[in-house]
């Protein structure tokens, strides 16, 4: 629910946009696609209001024209204490070169014969990238 914080009862104009500048007091811009016109010149300053901003909350022109405030929508709802990392990749564990693979002992199993070893898997011969269009130029 937001709450009045200012009352400047600014009358809109269509083709403007409306705004809390950095000095707390409502502005309007040109909008580029807006009246028909095309955006030029510099925002115009309107009323003054003199808004002093808090943190954690959005600052408004609401319907009547009068500044307004809400408090902004964070992730994780309002109040639950410091914000939550968002977990990293995983990364997988580093396998060792096929060259050193295959010079190690072979494995034994009870019978003591050597056990068969599975081929290694290949990747596919298909390149990513269509006939007649190479990576480099």
């Amino acid at each position: 629910m937001a709450t009045k914080v200012a009352k400047t009862r600014v009358k809109r104009e269509k083709g403007w946009l409306y705004y809390l500048d950095k000095r707390g007091n409502v502005s309007r811009a040109r909008m580029a696609r807006g009246g028909g016109k095309p955006a030029r010149g510099r925002p115009q300053e309107v009323a003054k209001a003199g808004v002093k901003r808090e943190d954690g909350w959005l600052y408004f022109i609401d319907k009547q024209g009068d500044v307004s405030r809400t408090r902004m929508a964070r992730r994780g709802g309002r109040g639950r204490g410091p914000a939550r990392r968002r977990a990293s990749k995983r990364r997988t564990a580093r396998r060792t070169p096929r060259s050193a693979r295959r010079a190690s002992a072979p494995i034994r199993s009870a019978c003591s014969r050597p056990v068969r070893r599975a081929a290694p898997r290949t990747r596919g011969t298909r390149s990513s990238v269509p006939p007649g269009r190479g990576r480099s130029r």
